[in-house]
């Protein structure tokens, strides 16, 4: 059964290209850290606007859940419906939240918000210096955030539930009678292409403005 949709899976495998990329260049303090910000930066924004707009399993009042059916669900309690199970949907939001505040506290640190309107005023010493103290707790989560989704997977796996094959294929197979009930609907490929083509011109637009 498809469960996947293309833009969710170009973004999850590119998001995880790009963090690769950006946690050698940060930690090393070479390479082009800043152009691939900016790329990751494009990319959240995009898969911001596609939970919102996007296919079913990918718009985020499909799949967040409520604490208390979380734990219902890990106490085998609550079945899941087709797409990310309610304790898979929190490390979701927990990795799009925590990059989306390293990109923005990137893109601050290296000036490209200083030409916007009253920057002098919302970006002082304070504030920076709380950007450069996110920008540093971040940098430590996410590889927390990572090792746990990639354990997830290994669970997952060991239960026959093959969760990195349906991220490539879109197909997910082994399905409860009740995920298997899920009716969903599919997204047009070229909305996911026009709101990709809008949020690289945001990107654009805040470079442009810091004369880069």
């Amino acid at each position: 059964m498809k469960i996947w949709d293309l833009p969710t899976r170009i973004y999850h495998w590119l998001q995880a290209l790009l963090f690769i990329g950006l946690a050698a260049s940060g930690f090393n303090g070479e390479g082009p850290h800043i152009y691939l910000g900016l790329a990751l930066f494009t990319l959240i924004l995009w898969r911001i606007v596609w939970g919102f707009i996007g296919s079913d399993t990918s718009r985020f009042k499909q799949f967040i859940s409520s604490p208390k059916r979380t734990i219902s669900y890990l106490l085998g309690k609550e079945p899941s419906k087709a797409g990310h199970n309610p304790a898979g949907s929190w490390m979701v939001i927990g990795l799009i939240s925590t990059l989306f505040i390293q990109c923005i506290t990137g893109i601050a640190l290296a000036g490209l918000f200083d030409h916007i309107p009253y920057a002098d005023i919302v970006l002082n010493d304070n504030v920076f210096d709380v950007f450069v103290t996110l920008h540093g707790v971040c940098a430590r989560l996410l590889p927390v955030l990572v090792v746990l989704h990639l354990v997830a997977i290994l669970f997952y796996k060991l239960r026959s539930k093959p969760l990195v094959w349906a991220m490539i294929t879109g197909v997910q197979k082994k399905l409860t009678e009740h995920q298997m009930s899920s009716n969903l609907v599919f997204v047009s490929n070229k909305r996911a292409l026009l709101v990709l083509i809008a949020t690289g011109l945001v990107t654009i637009a805040i470079v442009v403005s810091a004369g880069v």
